[in-house]
């Protein structure tokens, strides 16, 4: 097939001539059929964690709910024989108005984590954002990305200056902007997990950031060398006490989690204070709920990337956010993750979008799930979007391959149905090319 013939029919053919050797795609190609499999796959507190929401889960039901709002509305007879579906963001040209967007905790879906996402996001150039709750550091990340883009996105800590030094590391390794997010300064109500009794980070998974990052260590260094000058009048303390229940199996697995979350020698680290101390250090300053507008100004004069602030979903929030002086907002409920009952991310974006203006770039994350969705939020105002859930359900299926092809898959179908509903750029999409049907 002609290679000028675009992404979408390149994947058709991908597929189509496996097939006459009998081998069909590694995973499902659609969201739903992706989702059940990995469900089928993944222990329950992987599934539980990736797939839940908050409360009772209104949110994110709505997040799709609200494309369902919107029809495509096709034209024909122009000539699309030729696409172009890059988008150009703070300078970099990139193939798609997509992104892959961060997912914590990824260890719990497969053991290569965000490496295996880095890789198949560097081979097809899609920029991908890292996790300031990933499973591996960012430098090793943008080690196998190579010259590919890449983002980080940052969780503001109580502590100011695990902020900088993740920030400075960001910009070390290639990072191209920076993406605050702002709707999650405190944990969300998440029965699923709340249910299992399940939080990874209390395990030390999703902690790479932090373990490999020299203030951070410093920080657990000093909470154990407070604990050791205490430890006479604990240790008294404790001998007026009950004697505590034996260590479940489960608490032995814990263990053993958190000694491998620290850097270094798992025998060694067995016997060592740091990786339980790393755990509470991290629970202690993982965010800060104290945040305001006044903080942007501190962030803004360390760091010359472009600073985005995920989580807008008010106009006046929107508006704001330009005048203090940031470089994009990112629409997004987190997935569904943290408000139940929240305005949708889709329904909210042409609000935000009239309010910023040609300002600056306006993204859209959570809901987002085949190329059909993609184009209906370019079409109404998304500079790009940022893809979640399907990739990891990708990963924890197919490892980096299995990545590989939910993204593909997506490209594939953007492209195809950017042409067939008459387009041949994302520069054509508009709300004109949108209904709205009930």
């Amino acid at each position: 097939m002609d290679s000028a013939a675009g992404t979408g029919r390149r994947r058709q053919n991908e597929v189509y001539r496996a097939g006459v050797y009998g081998r069909r795609p590694l995973v499902p190609t659609t969201a739903e059929p992706l989702q059940r499999r990995a469900r089928a796959r993944l222990t329950a507190r992987a599934y539980a964690y990736v797939a839940g929401g908050a409360g009772e889960e209104a949110t994110q039901r709505a997040n799709r709910t609200a494309f369902d709002r919107w029809a495509v509305v096709p034209r024909v007879l122009r000539d699309v024989s030729a696409r172009d579906t890059s988008v150009e963001l703070f300078g970099r040209r990139i193939p798609a108005p997509l992104l892959l967007g961060p997912v914590g905790a990824l260890e719990l879906v497969h053991r290569e984590a965000d490496l295996a996402v880095a890789r198949a996001a560097a081979s097809l150039g899609v920029p991908f954002v890292f996790s300031n709750q990933a499973s591996v550091p960012m430098e090793t990340c943008a080690q196998a990305m190579g010259d590919a883009p890449r983002w980080f996105q940052l969780y503001w800590s109580t502590s100011d200056e695990l902020v900088e030094s993740l920030v400075g590391r960001a910009e070390a390794s290639g990072a191209e902007a920076l993406v605050v997010t702002l709707d999650t300064t405190m944990l969300g109500w998440r029965p699923r997990d709340l249910d299992l009794g399940h939080l990874p980070f209390a395990l030390g998974k999703g902690i790479a950031q932090y373990t490999s990052d020299p203030v951070f260590r410093r920080l657990v260094e000093e909470r154990v060398a407070a604990a050791g000058d205490a430890a006479p009048a604990q240790a008294a303390e404790a001998a007026g006490r009950d004697r505590q229940p034996r260590p479940t199996l489960a608490a032995v697995v814990a263990m053993v989690g958190m000694a491998r979350a620290w850097p270094g020698p798992l025998r060694e680290n067995l016997r060592s204070p740091l990786p339980r101390a790393a755990v509470e250090t991290f629970q202690a300053i993982y965010s800060r709920p104290s945040i305001t507008w006044a903080d942007l100004a501190w962030l803004r004069s360390r760091t010359r990337l472009p600073i985005l602030l995920k989580g807008v979903l008010h106009p006046d929030d929107a508006r704001r956010a330009l005048d203090e002086g940031v470089d994009g907002v990112v629409v997004s409920t987190h997935g569904g993750r943290q408000v139940d009952r929240s305005i949708s991310a889709l329904d909210a974006l042409p609000d935000v979008v009239t309010a910023v203006g040609d300002r600056a770039p306006v993204l859209l994350d959570s809901g987002i799930r085949s190329g059909a969705d993609v184009l209906v939020a370019v079409a109404l105002g998304a500079r790009a979007v940022l893809l979640g859930r399907p990739y990891a359900w990708g990963l924890g299926l197919g490892g980096e391959a299995g990545v590989r092809q939910v993204v593909s898959d997506v490209l594939g179908e953007f492209d195809l149905t950017l042409g067939l509903t008459g387009h041949t750029s994302v520069a054509e999409l508009t709300p004109e090319a949108l209904r709205r049907v009930w």
